[in-house]
């Protein structure tokens, strides 16, 4: 679907005459995210008998980076960190959740979230659509020790999730506790200690039968 063609959510209640431009783009671009919450990963949750949605792993992403910095391998900042991780996922509004291990779905992956990337963003000022844009491109290239401990908490989180669901996504077909430990190595990119933490979570897991 094309910008042109899709309906935003703001169209279902315009916003009244006399707001002025710039919030107007600001309040559309933010009833526009909330459909993120409605997005679903494949992560199980600890606390209830459901998938979570990207809303909520990228809030419990943010809450990571305050609480886990103090393991960066590189000094961090934190605060940018913390912007990374809650516009790390909004492309997914557009492009969809590809999971992780769905080799077909990413395929095409890059793609489809950089057309995201251009009509999301593009909904904003263009001070702050080249800043949400930028940082998005900062993730996803992992360049700085921000980005690559950003990167590291967005594998640390669904693990913790699957250890809590004894197993969760780890049980998924064709999947081995070899795939789950290369896709998750990333976090030993940016915290030895972290990703010792989290191969001990999944040897036992693997020891305890968890995997396929």
């Amino acid at each position: 679907m094309s910008a042109q063609d899709r309906e935003l959510l703001v169209e279902k209640s315009p916003l009244p005459d006399g707001v002025d431009e710039r919030i107007r783009r600001q309040f559309t671009f933010l009833i526009e995210v909330d459909q993120l919450k409605a997005v679903l990963r494949q992560s199980p949750l600890a606390s209830a008998p459901r998938r979570e949605n990207d809303a909520e792993h990228s809030w419990h992403l943010a809450m990571m980076v305050v609480l886990l910095a103090e393991y960066s391998d590189e000094p961090l900042d934190v605060a940018r960190t913390v912007e990374l991780v809650l516009v790390h996922d909004l492309v997914e509004i557009y492009a969809g959740d590809t999971p992780l291990y769905d080799g077909t779905a990413a395929e095409n992956q890059l793609e489809r979230e950089v057309r995201a990337a251009e009509e999301l963003f593009a909904l904003l000022p263009g001070d702050q659509a080249r800043r949400m844009r930028e940082l998005w491109d900062e993730f996803e290239a992992r360049r700085t020790p921000e980005a690559r401990f950003a990167k590291a908490m967005d594998r640390l989180q669904p693990l913790l999730l699957n250890w809590m669901a004894r197993g969760g996504t780890w049980r998924t077909p064709g999947v081995s506790a070899d795939d789950v430990r290369r896709r998750k190595a990333v976090i030993g990119d940016a915290s030895t200690a972290l990703w010792q933490a989290g191969q001990r979570l999944i040897d036992e897991g693997q020891a305890r039968g968890w995997d396929r």
